[in-house]
């Protein structure tokens, strides 16, 4: 009888530790997609893969950053650290996307979010941007998590 009861105690604990641990993972996975950079991934496979015309090209960061102040720093801040409208352009999760990524969100804005769409901007500017913005690099303390919500 013992042994029934211990045993009976040990699966009651052990349904209770997976309920908690499946709930904490779908509680991670909510967050991620409720992350303000998780547009980024919703880009398809086919814009991730397009390549930056002007990748390594010096005229291309400059004409990027003139077109950034432009258009993007309003809401991103001036250098592009995030702002009380929009995240921060130099945390890893945009740092670290694809280009074709980068240039897929520009073209097609994230309006649920408040950002507009840049369609209207030819596409050499919009990858200009691109170049722009990956020359930024990371800056470690920004996260997902730290940056503005959108209410």
């Amino acid at each position: 009888m013992k042994v029934c009861v211990v045993a009976l105690c040990i699966s009651g604990a052990l349904v209770a530790w997976s309920a908690v641990s499946g709930q904490d993972n779908r509680d991670a996975s909510k967050r991620a997609k409720n992350s303000v950079y998780s547009e980024i991934e919703n880009a398809p496979e086919k814009a991730r893969a397009k390549r930056n015309p002007f990748e390594q090209n010096a005229d291309a960061v400059s004409a990027g950053k003139i077109l950034f102040e432009q258009h993007c720093a309003e809401c991103h801040g001036e250098t592009a650290l995030g702002g009380k409208k929009a995240p921060s352009l130099r945390a890893v999760e945009v740092q670290g996307a694809n280009p074709g990524a980068i240039f897929w969100i520009l073209t097609n804005g994230v309006v649920r979010r408040g950002m507009p769409v840049w369609s209207k901007l030819p596409e050499p500017q919009r990858w200009q941007l691109v170049t722009y913005i990956k020359s930024l690099g990371i800056v470690p303390s920004e996260t997902a998590d730290s940056a503005p919500k959108k209410p």
